[in-house]
């Protein structure tokens, strides 16, 4: 800007040169002379211009010149005033507004520069003695203007108004009447920077403040200018910071209007209430008019919501307040939104239903606000949602349709997902809102509601960590906002917790409506129907609450507390899982195993302890009491796992006690090895007791074994020594929990002492044993291993352990319920059987014989109840002898020993009441207990080894047995057998020390013998009568006839061995026989044809001759006795027709390559070819030349190396080289052979193989019917016949074990391959 010297030529040389002066340092300096510039500004004869030029020229100088013009006019203070005072006249004389526009800066500029109070204060009394002398605010306006600005640029000036010049802000608010509105908007300026100063506001006098507010509410009611409107809102916004103020703005109901003079006392009746005027300003267009309507009506509010938020929503301002909320503003929505809030405190707002109004605007807002960057406005849209969902009266739906519920949960969804974790808890604190059953639309909308959930826990587990749920302010759940993200993250959380608990709630109450359990417009079509049944219904939300809570809240809220436990967290996470057993009762069990076996007994016992001692977080405490108590209760209630009144028994004494239990789990040592008196303590002892059993059951061992088990010793001797003093005794389930675990803690603890063993077996008898009983393995182990506690319990308990039903279950261990539950959630999985906590049959089975491996003595209290309980306790008494003797007891002779005397005695007792076996049949309703002593001697046979003298009590038992054996009806089966059996087996197994003595008791006992004759009679004569007697017989019939065949074939083979002195033969039809094996083996079963095999070949190795037999030959019906021929008189008693149908028989048994058999047929075909070269060669020659031979051999040669070089196929062809029939040759007979044994190697033939191979080699090399086609031949098997002769040699006699089929026990030895050892 050029230089211009602010000088006055036409005066200035008249002036005293100290008020000139030259300021600035440079050659731009500019002249400045003050007496000039008062002469310029007072002379009609200069112009505007001149006087503006010269104005900006001083202005120019105090702000480039600071102090230069202070300088000058500080030489005479009257000078300075004599300055100010042309200046402030100019304000009034002057009409050019750029001049004076020029005179407010610098006259602003000056008194700034000046900085004294006396210039200002002389000002101040200047214009208000103008306004006095004038007695009018016209042509005020410049005034106003720079009154306006000084308050501006002195803050202490609005002070100083309200206190020392209070006449002149009457003055101002006389202005606020003058018909100018840009005065109006002047005086309004300079009002609100008064009323921005509190201590200025609070000097004012109350009458002139209370008029200054009615006045600014008439102007703003008469404003049409936006100018005086927006000052006037300023100035109002101010005033209704003032609770005082408000009370009179929200009173007045008139307008102040003025008279011509500008009196201030005429009244309108006309309205000018602030509601009205401010909704006016909402319907306006103007957008920042509107924004500081809701401004002023949110500062109205604030002081009291319930005192003036009628006025408001009678003027209907909701209504137009949800309009708004369709603009596009950020700051517009942000103070609606508040304005909303406010009102929403008054109930009046949802009575009237604005509510219902403006919903979807509110929706629809929401929408769009979640798409912005605001923040602020999202989470004040969220709150007003919130607010509204809470204090909506359940009366009045806001949702009646699915479309609205369905809007709002967008809304809920877009906002959980927000980046931003307030907007997160927000939308989180809504949705809890939302989750309440009279907001739910008809149909209920279960797929938003699943939707709300799972975005809620898919939001949780991607929280940081740590994570902190304090607040650094207590003002509960919608206190202040957490500052750290840590914290928020836990406000989140915190609030996300609660939404699922209104989840679980609604749900719950769903469930109890059902008109509400499905949403059936989902799918209107059978099909869709069908399709969208699993995500519209109340119980695909429970299975998705039961899911989230499983995959997400349960990981997610331990990782929480084991960082810093949180009393809220952990109260509303308990209260959901408590949930959880209403909402599911059919997968509560495999859920509570998953929880028991995750370790949340504990889990909740130590949070108890560590949130809840001390009467703290009593409704922390509550929470976790009942869940606790709902989880033992579905534990304990779980299929055989406890009867109701058990049930109630131990949830009783838990009730009772757990509130009160707040120690940690470190110190139930100390409270358990107390010794008190009752009450509460020995209470609390019952209860610790109870939840160490069930945590132990599931895999949670919260102390070690030997700790718990000497605390529960001590328990119990306490108790036992105090019952004289105190006779109640313990309720039943703390003694069966306090003998559970002794029993399963035993192992890893010291023995105890004689008087501890006294006192548990004393506790033992306070209760019934059946009410004490569990059915677990340790329970036998340590019932057993103490001589007291077996004598008293033993033969209870294992009473109990045999009734126990195997499908019941027990309440064994559930270690392996720890698979997680979502599997199980899907509806239609099933827990499988391994998740039972039960003892399957074979476990129950397998533990009992462990038990009788270590204590054989309880073998004796195991036959007891065979032969003293009913008969399907002593079928499992007897299963249990049988399983032990048979898998482990083989070989075991002391059981044996044992086992035997005792069951003399039992026989003998059997005998001496009566001829209880002779008159038994299927008629008696009382059965006799004969079959199981019977079929528990067989068993003692197979524990027995093979090789072993037989003693005095052995051949009684061989007396007494087949005394009874001669004394039962052939149609006794159920007895006949198990007796014939035994004695066979004796037979079998005898030594040759001893098998003299057991045939001759035997053969001497008519009365067997004529029982062995009639069942053999009743075979041949049932079969003759009719063809299909066979077929049509029972299986204990056929079964009975084998173990008959069996045992006489035992008396022949003995008989001819020892010479023994026969009383009475048996009658054998040997054509029957083989007509058996020929027409009838498919009415039989193997057992029945080996048996029929196994009597024909010791037939035919005593050649049909014997004291022992009445050998005959059933002729065929019809036919006529004649002289026998030649051939059939060297056979006989075998004809010739009956060895070629039993070779042909033989041969067709071999064909079935049935492998139990192949040996025995074998052996019956040898017996047969050596009791044909004796008696008739031409016969046995005949015989093994007929082609059926070679089919044979080829068809056992096809099938395989498995037959190839099996022992009966071996065996049988060096039979058939033995007879020189020339049906086995080298090719390709012996060539399959040879290379079947060269290719798999003679170190890996069976023992066995290697001798039958080495007797067909041996026999290959001296058959003279038999020549080699090559050199090749011979050499190849005399090089195997060298191997086999390496190596090393073995007995290939098989062990003489006793076998089982069915009801039937036989020897390995009679049904064995016959190498050439003799089994006796």
């Amino acid at each position: 800007m050029p230089k211009v010297d602010v000088i006055y030529p036409k005066v200035h040389f008249r002036h005293d040169p100290r008020w000139s002066a030259i300021t600035g340092p440079t050659a731009e300096d500019v002249v400045l002379c003050v007496a000039c510039v008062i002469e310029m500004m007072e002379s009609e004869e200069v112009s505007c211009v001149r006087k503006s030029v010269a104005l900006s020229g001083v202005g120019q100088i105090l702000r480039r010149c600071p102090g230069a013009i202070k300088a000058l006019l500080m030489q005479d203070p009257r000078v300075c005033l004599h300055l100010v005072a042309s200046l402030l006249g100019m304000l009034q004389s002057v009409e050019d507004s750029a001049t004076l526009e020029q005179v407010i800066q610098v006259l602003v500029q000056l008194l700034l520069e000046l900085q004294s109070d006396r210039f200002v204060q002389d000002i101040l009394n200047d214009i208000h003695t103008k306004l006095s002398r004038q007695a009018s605010v016209k042509g005020f306006l410049p005034v106003f203007t720079f009154l306006g600005k000084l308050v501006d640029s002195l803050p202490t000036l609005a002070q100083t108004l309200a206190c020392q010049h209070v006449s002149l802000l009457e003055w101002l608010s006389v202005g606020l009447q003058y018909p100018d509105e840009v005065l109006k908007a002047s005086v309004c300026y300079v009002l609100s920077r008064v009323w921005e100063a509190p201590a200025a506001v609070q000097s004012l006098p109350t009458p002139l403040r209370d008029a200054m507010a009615r006045a600014v509410l008439h102007t703003l009611h008469q404003a049409s200018t936006p100018e005086l409107t927006i000052n006037c809102l300023g100035l109002l916004k101010q005033m209704l910071q003032l609770g005082e103020v408000v009370s009179v703005l929200m009173s007045c109901r008139a307008e102040l209007v003025s008279d011509d003079n500008g009196s201030p006392d005429t009244l309108n009746t006309h309205s000018c209430s602030l509601p009205l005027i401010l909704k006016k300003l909402l319907l306006g267009g103007d957008e920042m008019l509107q924004v500081a309507s809701a401004h002023c009506m949110a500062a109205v509010l604030v002081h009291s919501p319930t005192q003036y938020a009628t006025q408001f929503i009678q003027a209907d301002l909701p209504e137009f307040l949800f309009e708004r909320l369709s603009s596009s503003s950020e700051a517009l929505l942000w103070s609606t939104y508040g304005c909303l809030l406010l009102l929403a405190e008054e109930p009046l707002f949802f009575s009237q239903c604005h509510t219902v109004y403006g919903i979807e605007s509110l929706v629809r807002s929401l929408k769009d606000v979640l798409k912005l960057t605001n923040l602020e406005v999202q989470k004040q849209g969220l709150q007003l949602l919130t607010v509204i969902l809470d204090r909506q009266p359940a009366a009045v739906r806001l949702f009646p349709s699915g479309a609205g519920f369905v809007g709002v949960s967008e809304v809920i969804l877009g906002a959980v997902s927000s980046p931003c974790l307030r907007v997160a808890t927000h939308a989180a604190r809504a949705a809890t809102a939302l989750l309440r059953l009279h907001h739910q639309s008809s149909p209920v909308q279960y797929k938003e509601l699943k939707k709300i959930v799972e975005a809620l826990m898919t939001r949780c587990t991607e929280l940081p960590v740590p994570i902190t749920t304090r607040q650094r302010h207590r003002g509960g759940l919608s206190g202040p906002e957490p500052l750290n993200q840590a914290s928020r993250a836990g406000s989140f959380l915190l609030h996300s917790l609660l939404c699922f608990q209104q989840a679980c709630r609604l749900a719950e109450q769903c469930v109890s409506e059902p008109s509400l359990q499905e949403n059936v417009f989902t799918a209107p079509h059978r099909q869709e129907r069908e399709k969208g049944r699993d995500s519209a219904s109340v119980e695909a939300l429970c299975l998705s609450l039961l899911r989230c809570c499983d995959t997400v809240l349960i990981p997610t809220v331990t990782r929480l507390c084991e960082v810093s436990p949180s009393g809220q967290v952990l109260q509303h996470f308990f209260s959901i899982l408590s949930y959880q057993f209403t909402l599911l009762p059919s997968l509560m069990p495999l859920f509570s195993l998953h929880l028991a076996s995750a370790g949340f007994i504990r889990l909740g016992l130590e949070y108890k302890a560590v949130l809840c001692s001390g009467n703290r977080n009593s409704d922390l405490n509550a929470a976790c009491c009942d869940f606790l108590l709902k989880l033992t209760r579905c534990l304990l209630s779980q299929p055989a796992s406890s009867q109701q009144d058990e049930v109630e028994e131990c949830v009783s004494v838990l009730e009772s006690c757990l509130p009160l239990l707040c120690r940690r789990v470190s110190e139930w040592p100390s409270l358990l090895t107390e010794h008190v008196g009752g009450g509460a303590p020995r209470a609390t002892q019952h209860c610790l007791i109870i939840i160490l059993h069930l945590t132990q059951l599931h895999g949670d061992r919260l102390l070690p074994e030997p700790v718990v088990f000497s605390c529960v010793v001590s328990v119990l001797c306490s108790m036992a020594q105090e019952q004289g003093e105190c006779p109640a005794p313990p309720p039943a389930c703390v003694l069966r929990s306090a003998l559970y675990l002794l029993a399963v803690h035993q192992d890893k603890s010291p023995e105890l002492e004689p008087s501890s063993v006294s006192c548990i077996s004393k506790a033992l008898r306070w209760r019934p044993f059946s009410s004490l009983y569990t059915h677990h393995p340790a329970l036998l182990h340590f019932l057993f291993r103490y001589t007291e506690l077996s004598d008293a319990c033993g033969p209870l308990l294992l009473t109990l352990w045999l009734s126990h039903e195997p499908q019941r279950g027990g309440r064994g261990r559930a270690e392996a319920q720890s698979e997680p539950v979502t599997a199980a959630v899907n509806p239609s999985s099933k827990p499988s059987s391994s998740s039972s906590s039960s003892l399957s049959s074979s476990s129950s089975s397998s533990a009992l014989q462990a038990v009788l491996e270590k204590s054989p003595a309880v073998a004796l209290t195991l036959l007891r109840l065979v032969v003293g309980s009913d008969e399907g306790l002593g079928e499992r008494a007897l299963g249990e002898l049988r399983s032990y003797l048979e898998v482990k007891g083989r070989g075991d002779g002391a059981l044996a020993e044992l086992l035997r005397p005792v069951l003399l005695q039992l026989l003998q007792r059997l005998a001496c009441h009566g001829n209880q076996a002779g008159n038994q049949g299927p008629g008696n309703a009382a059965p006799s207990p004969l079959p199981l002593v019977l079929q528990l001697l067989c068993l003692t046979l197979a524990a027995s080894s093979a090789d072993r003298e037989m003693d005095g009590t052995e051949f009684k038992l061989l007396h007494h047995v087949s005394n009874l054996a001669g004394k039962l009806k052939a149609s006794s089966s159920e007895s006949l057998l198990p007796a014939l059996n035994y004695l066979y087996c004796c037979l079998a197994l005898s030594p040759p020390s001893c098998g003299d003595r057991a045939v001759s008791i035997l053969l001497c006992n008519t009365g067997l013998m004529d029982q062995i004759d009639t069942l053999l009679d009743y075979s041949s004569s049932s079969s003759s009568s009719s063809s299909s007697s066979s077929s049509s017989s029972s299986s204990s019939s056929s079964t009975l006839l084998s173990c008959a065949r069996l045992l006489l074939s035992s008396l022949i083979t003995l008989q001819h061995k020892y010479s023994a002195q026969v009383s009475r033969c048996v009658r054998v039809d040997v054509g029957h026989m083989v007509q058996q094996l020929y027409c009838g083996k498919r009415h039989m079963d193997s057992l029945s044809q080996a048996s029929v095999l196994r009597l024909l070949q010791v037939l035919l190795d005593v050649e049909l001759a014997s004291p022992l037999l009445h050998v005959e030959e059933s002729c065929p019906f019809g036919a006529r006795q004649r002289p026998l021929q030649p051939v059939d008189g060297a056979l006989h008693p075998l004809a010739s027709r009956n060895a070629h149908a039993l070779v042909a028989a033989l041969h067709g048994l071999l064909l079935q390559k049935e492998e139990g058999l192949l040996s025995v047929s074998v052996n019956c075909l040898r017996s047969l070819m050596g009791f044909l070269q004796k008696r008739c060669p031409s016969i046995a020659l005949h015989v093994s030349s007929q082609p059926w031979s070679r089919f044979l051999l080829y068809s056992l040669l096809s099938s395989g190396d498995s037959l190839l070089l099996h022992p009966a196929t071996l065996t049988l062809l060096t039979l058939l080289l033995q007879t020189g029939s020339g049906v086995v040759q080298w090719d390709p007979e012996l060539e399959q052979v040879l290379s079947a044994a060269e290719k798999r190697g003679a170190d890996q033939l069976t023992p066995s193989t290697v001798h039958t191979l080495h007797q067909l080699l041996t026999q290959v090399q001296q058959a003279a019917c038999l020549k080699a086609s090559s050199e090749q031949h011979t050499h190849r098997v005399a090089s195997l016949l060298e191997t086999l002769a390496h190596l090393p040699t073995h007995d290939t006699r098989p062990p003489n074990t006793v076998l089982r089929q069915g009801d039937l026990s036989y020897c390995s030895s009679d049904f064995s391959l016959n190498t050439g050892y003799s089994s006796h």
